[in-house]
């Protein structure tokens, strides 16, 4: 059975891509905050680890995957989807320490996986696996008053691209899946109304968060010759493509 690690597993897209990788048979190790909605996430299965960790503490990192590694021996996938929205307004209206949260939690988490991930990846035999980082329509475009986390998906973004080249030796693939508007707790205002690029708020269209799910079912499954590169997963007639 391969074995997959998934981050912020704990809730939201987390939680549903984890469920969707037990179902699937992998091997999970579930890492979040609070280990009780962790537990929730495993449901009993004999397949998932949970292992509560700040993705923000490169200890606790090391801890995690040294963890994955005596229990399993390796690992095949990496979800890396812990994130938060962060502080919400313009440049001049935020603290630097919400900014820093936001960078920690957002980008050096996924840079911390990635980094013990990688050094797996390339000792286990066989070697090689899979990275998939989850970016944001904010990689694309950004929403009003999110300064701090559109800047980290947009990092992501660059995150993905530099592991999906430096890991082209030790056959380790690295996509991206950008995610607009799936119906999440975090996401569940948008439903109900989102500040739109005119200033004005209006209730934009959701979909179902399983569709997510399949999605990195689909990329988590191809072979290690070939990579979903990029997808951006949206609802239809959410106000993304367009002029507003």
């Amino acid at each position: 059975m391969n074995v997959a690690v998934v981050t912020g597993a704990g809730s939201g897209i987390g939680r549903q891509v984890a469920r969707a990788l037990l179902g699937a048979g992998y091997r999970v190790a579930l890492v979040g905050r609070r280990a009780e909605t962790l537990r929730e996430t495993a449901g009993g299965s004999g397949a998932a680890l949970v292992v509560p960790a700040d993705v923000g503490s490169a200890e606790a990192v090391a801890d995690l995957f040294a963890e994955v590694r005596r229990t399993w021996g390796r690992v095949d996938l990496l979800f890396n989807n812990a994130g938060t929205f962060g502080p919400a307004g313009a440049a001049d209206e935020i603290s630097v320490e919400d900014w820093r949260r936001t960078v920690d939690t957002n980008l050096t988490g996924a840079f911390l996986c990635a980094r013990e991930a990688v050094r797996l990846m390339k000792e286990q035999r066989p070697r090689g696996g899979r990275i998939i980082n989850n970016g944001s329509i904010s990689a694309h475009s950004p929403r009003p008053g999110s300064v701090a986390y559109t800047a980290t998906k947009h990092a992501i973004t660059g995150l993905t691209k530099s592991l999906s080249l430096d890991g082209r030796a030790y056959d380790i693939a690295c996509g991206q899946i950008d995610i607009g508007n799936a119906a999440t707790e975090m996401t569940a205002g948008i439903a109900e109304g989102a500040r739109q690029a005119d200033g004005r708020l209006a209730p934009e269209p959701t979909f179902d968060v399983e569709q997510v799910a399949r999605a990195v079912l689909y990329m988590a499954g191809l072979p290690l010759e070939a990579n979903v590169q990029f997808m951006t997963l949206a609802a239809t007639k959410m106000p993304f493509i367009g002029r507003g």
